[in-house]
This record gives structure tokens, C-alpha cells and sequence, in this order.
């Protein structure tokens, strides 16, 4: 590990030699949430450097946390699997975040927008089970974001497959979005619901998936967390 070390022969202590070091327990976020390759690491930690994702993976590895794997098909390739050891720190992960969502203060939260991440997020969490048995593609626009960042795509196949594009795909769009990043990292955050964010967002396109959108979203793992900081 980088850091001196506590000295201690605490559990407690001893564990937060592994984990507590920066990044590293938003980076089990990622690995918990089942993503293994080093740049879909990198979409879900976007602040994070190459350099010291790399450092924290291998310190991740010589903890016994994580298992790299190469790739028999791609050569030169890893993936990075949680080990038992690393399986185990699910509920500490999750733990975490309930109480983050329970007690931390949404206005401290909704000062971190980041669109990378949320878009991300979301396509990680889409439920595609009331879209159409098509490809059904969803593009929105952050009317308060500079044009480099203002323009996503969701492209959800008919399998459930979903991928985000930061440029056009080039499908026919069934459903636009158009609304601030705050209003839709609240929704996502589960501090708000589409239906009573409408007059800050504009849907144009097909009905029934307007009418949808609040279940196929898929909300932050968390939001079913009840709210108890202001």
C-alpha cells in the first residue's frame, strides 16, 4: 500500500489500509457493479488519472482483492475480477452509499454534476424490459452544458444491450431529452421524479416511451434509500 499505515492491529484499522486510500472505494464501486475492463474503469472514475487507476488496481491485486485475467481473445488484454475477498466488500460498498444517500445533504451531492459519469451510470442501470423489442435510441441534451458536452446517445438494443455514444450513432431517434444536468442527476438520485421535474424538461418523440422513462431509467442503486439530511 502507498500510504505509512496506521499501526494498528484493529480489523478496522487493518481494513482501511486496503481501502481507505484515495479513489480506491469509488473504484470497488465500478468492480462491484460488475465492470472489468481498464477503460470502462476509466468511464466510471473520469477525475481518476490513467496513472493512478493503474496503481490502485495493482494494489488492489497484491491485497488479494483483485484478479487480473488476460483476455485469450484479444491479445494483450485484462480484465479484472474480484476475487472471495473482494466479492465480500459487496455490502461494505453498498453500505456506504445508503448511508452517503441517507445522510449526506442533497445540496452538497448535486454540486458534483458530472455528465460522463451520470450518463454512464445510466446506461449501466437501464432497464430495458417496457422499451420495444427494437432498437430504441435516446438522445439527450444538457441545455446548460457547453455543445462539447451537451449531446448524448443511448442506444439500447433489442436484447438489452445498451451503449453510450458522445457523438451521433447515426439511428433514428425516438425520444429526445432536453433538460439541465442538475434536474436529471436529481431524477437518476432518486431526490426527484420525472413528473415532478416536468417543467424543467422537454420530452419530444415517441409517447409511450415518454410515459416509460421514469421506470426504464433504471435509478441509482441507492435512490430507494429514504432521504434524511436536507
Amino acid at each position: 500500500m502507498t500510504q505509512a499505515g496506521y499501526k494498528q492491529f484493529c480489523p478496522v484499522a487493518m481494513a482501511a489500509e486496503v481501502l481507505c486510500t484515495r479513489w480506491t472505494m469509488v473504484l470497488m464501486r465500478e468492480l462491484v457493479a460488475g465492470t472489468t475492463r481498464f477503460n470502462d474503469l476509466r468511464r466510471g472514475v473520469p477525475k481518476m488519472s490513467p496513472a493512478l487507476l493503474s496503481t490502485r488496481l495493482k494494489e488492489l491485486e497484491i491485497a488479494g482483492v483483485v484478479e487480473r485475467i488476460p483476455l485469450k481473445s484479444e491479445k494483450g488484454v485484462f480484465e479484472y475480477h474480484l476475487t472471495d475477498a473482494g466479492k465480500d466488500l459487496r455490502p461494505v460498498v453498498e453500505a456506504i452509499g445508503l448511508w452517503g444517500q441517507k445522510w449526506v445533504e442533497s445540496s452538497l451531492s448535486l454540486k458534483n454534476l458530472d455528465p460522463s459519469l451520470l450518463m454512464w451510470d445510466m446506461r449501466r442501470n437501464l432497464d430495458p424490459s417496457p422499451l420495444p423489442s427494437i432498437r430504441t435510441v435516446v438522445q439527450f441534451l444538457y441545455s446548460d452544458l457547453p455543445a462539447s458536452k451537451s449531446h448524448w446517445w443511448l442506444v439500447i438494443e433489442p436484447g438489452g444491450e445498451v451503449d453510450l455514444c458522445w457523438s451521433d450513432p447515426g439511428f433514428e431517434v425516438n425520444l429526445y431529452v432536453t433538460t439541465d444536468l442538475r434536474t436529471m442527476t436529481a431524477i437518476w438520485m432518486g431526490l426527484a421524479t420525472i413528473e415532478s421535474e416536468r417543467d424543467k424538461m422537454e420530452l419530444l418523440g415517441e409517447k409511450k416511451i415518454a410515459k416509460t422513462m421514469q421506470v426504464w431509467l433504471g435509478l441509482s442503486p441507492f435512490a430507494k434509500q429514504e432521504k434524511l439530511a436536507g
